[in-house]
């Protein structure tokens, strides 16, 4: 006897229903203990705290236009980012009839992919939810993979009944969140179907493209160089290349997460790290690579390991930021260091152990006319 392809397995409608009656309901069970991902039992006590009950209605409140283009406005890089890759997803899983929901960190809709057609039940369901500015927060809609991936920070799958309201069962769902280049979470990519067969593997595939799109994002990231980080002899790929965004004067300033995980560092937001801190070799060397064109260069870290570096000089340059902050930054530090060379009467080596930073630096930041050794 085969299992309808719209209902889970026997075995596994029998255990959702066994974990729901145990740990929501509070029944005394005949086989208790029934196995609950740890993530999925920590969103049903959330939902529970808050006083809510399986059995309430949930509406997706209609959301204004005017909502809606506020909301992609302040989402317009992810958004960018994201379109080539949930494109390219809505054509692997077209026929699946599970489609591509991209939200914000707080659960909100920002952008979504190819719908499945047709005006059945499924169809309305899945439009229900994919409207850009709907809020799918765990707080809005109770346990799904959206609120479940921007609360654990990770990857998951559930199905059906592991929603936590009746009316949210129809769904199955695969999440994976999304870091920006300072390692918070900017949101999340979920991949959903409605009453559809269960297809656990799309939390892989959801998570690999959660990592193009955070890599699309870094691309775009204001920088002087671009470093590709492999180890060696492994060959090189988008998924397991560690990406980061060097500054004019070697400093870290974005980071994906396989960069993080190679360096065993976290690259985050107010951790002012140098290239000095994470290679053994000065900063001036990975930029005269990128200026040679050097395809791959082997660079030690502290360590003792070793890492294969490909550096690229940023071609695009930087947005400018709101009231000219960066460029007025940048004025100040130059006037300094010009202010310090003419102290030194011109020795630049002088000025820059009164600096206290490296020539390099100082050649950066004064034009050529005003050089010496």
């Amino acid at each position: 006897m085969t299992a309808s392809l719209a209902s889970p397995l026997p075995e596994r409608s029998i255990s959702i229903a066994q974990a729901r009656r145990e740990w929501i309901d509070g029944e005394p069970v005949a086989a208790p203990g029934a196995r609950v991902e740890p993530w999925l039992l920590r969103s049903w006590q959330r939902c529970l705290a808050a006083g809510r009950q399986p059995g309430e209605r949930v509406s997706f409140d209609p959301v204004s236009a005017q909502a809606a283009l506020r909301v992609a406005e302040r989402n317009r890089a992810l958004v960018a980012a994201a379109r080539p890759v949930i494109e390219r997803l809505s054509r692997a899983i077209a026929d699946t009839r599970y489609f591509a929901i991209l939200t914000d960190a707080d659960g909100i809709v920002v952008d979504v992919g190819a719908l499945p057609g047709g005006s059945d039940p499924a169809a309305r369901h899945a439009r229900d939810i994919a409207r850009i500015g709907v809020d799918l927060s765990e707080h809005a809609v109770g346990t799904t993979a959206i609120g479940a991936a921007l609360a654990e920070h990770e990857s998951v799958w559930l199905h059906r009944g592991e929603h936590f309201f009746d009316d949210t069962s129809v769904y199955s769902c695969a999440g994976a969140p999304l870091f920006g280049p300072l390692g918070e979470c900017i949101g999340m990519l979920d991949l959903t179907g409605v009453q559809v067969v269960e297809r656990p593997e799309l939390r892989h595939l959801a998570a690999l493209s959660a990592r193009s799109i955070e890599n699309a994002l870094l691309q775009r990231h204001p920088c002087e160089l671009r470093l590709r980080i492999g180890w060696p002899g492994c060959a090189p790929g988008a998924d397991a290349e560690g990406l980061l965004c060097i500054d004019a004067d070697g400093y870290v300033t974005g980071a994906n997460a396989a960069a993080r995980h190679m360096l065993h560092q976290p690259l985050g937001a107010g951790l002012a790290l140098n290239c000095n801190d994470l290679f053994a070799l000065p900063p001036q060397m990975l930029f005269d690579a990128a200026r040679r064109g050097d395809a791959v260069i082997e660079v030690p870290l502290w360590s003792g390991l070793r890492v294969h570096v490909r550096a690229q000089l940023a071609t695009q340059p930087a947005p400018p930021s709101q009231g000219g902050g960066r460029s007025r930054l940048r004025d100040v530090e130059t006037a300094l260091i010009r202010k310090a060379v003419d102290e030194a009467r011109g020795n630049v080596a002088e000025a820059a152990r009164a600096l206290g930073i490296s020539r390099a630096t100082v050649y950066r930041k004064l034009p050529r006319s005003r050089r010496a050794g």
